[in-house]
């Protein structure tokens, strides 16, 4: 996963430069969600208590009510900052605000760091990560993943370049932005190995605490081309006016999982709770919402990391 941002009815470019002060710094948001550009399905986008599902949830959980819910809010239109300045809203704050209905629990957004989040969660500071975490082998080993979407990794660049990308092998030689502690990162690192090993140039990996620094690098020519999840690049060329454009093909599609502690008991009740809302509808409905009915699947898992 990588992040970008844009706030609705704002210029991209206005928005990467202000939100860039500091839109990543740990603040606690309202669950509210807000209208999105896209339009959204008949379908309602809440949902309501399921007796079933809510008697899984561990006694410790049900006292206290409210689930910690972290999430980096810099990644429209997965999850991003409203007009408002301080509510988070996009696909995963509608998921989580509908997972935690049926489960009979209020959500409470936290607005956090990426990277800090999967040892927040072990830490026990958060419940639950939502925050268009790929679900890896290499994290299943500290959180459990309940798998929700399919997303695969995008470069796109300035409208008026031609950084000649096509595949990940065309990054040798290239200056490539990502954000920090994503599947992005890795990527491009490997992938500038193996360019050393065929002998070529290397790839220069300008790393980023936060994805709004990411899509300045690329803005302002810093970088050839920057890499971010599919339905994240999407959204935002979409919203550019033309600024950004997609290059290459998108590849190594994998799933977004909520990350969960291995050890409060939630994994089962929230997959039991994804399960309830792919069949009435409101699942789709959200992702309809959102306009990210693409990477819908039909079998929600735990811990199924490709690799």
């Amino acid at each position: 996963m990588s992040k970008l941002v844009a706030r609705l009815g704002i210029p991209v470019l206005t928005v990467l430069v202000l939100a860039a002060c500091g839109s990543s710094n740990s603040s606690t948001t309202s669950s509210t969600a807000s209208t999105p550009t896209t339009s959204s399905s008949a379908t309602s986008t809440t949902a309501s208590e399921n007796a079933t599902v809510a008697a899984e949830v561990p006694a410790a959980m049900k006292s206290k009510g409210t689930l910690n819910v972290a999430t980096e809010a810099q990644y429209a239109p997965n999850e991003f900052i409203a007009p408002n300045g301080h509510t988070v809203i996009g696909m995963d704050a509608d998921l989580m605000n509908a997972l935690g209905a049926v489960m009979g629990l209020k959500v409470d957004l936290i607005n956090s760091n990426f990277e800090t989040i999967i040892p927040g969660l072990a830490a026990g500071r958060y419940d639950i990560g939502a925050s268009s975490f790929t679900d890896t082998k290499e994290r299943e080993k500290t959180v459990d993943f309940v798998d929700y979407f399919s997303a695969g990794i995008s470069f796109y660049a300035k409208s008026t370049v031609n950084p000649g990308v096509t595949v990940v092998g065309d990054l040798c030689g290239k200056a490539v932005a990502v954000e920090k502690g994503t599947v992005e990162q890795e990527a491009a690192e490997a992938q500038s190995k193996v360019c050393a090993k065929e002998g070529k140039k290397s790839v220069t990996v300008l790393i980023f605490a936060g994805q709004n620094a990411v899509n300045l690098a690329v803005s302002s020519g810093r970088a050839e081309v920057g890499m971010a999840d599919s339905p994240v690049v999407a959204y935002q060329i979409k919203l550019s006016n033309g600024t950004f454009k997609l290059v290459g093909k998108s590849y190594n599609f994998a799933p977004y999982g909520f990350a969960v502690p291995k050890t409060t008991g939630m994994t089962a009740p929230l997959l039991a709770a994804l399960k309830v809302i792919m069949a009435d509808g409101t699942y789709h409905a959200i992702l309809a919402k959102w306009g990210l009915l693409e990477g819908a699947i039909t079998t929600p898992t735990i811990n199924g990391a490709k690799s």
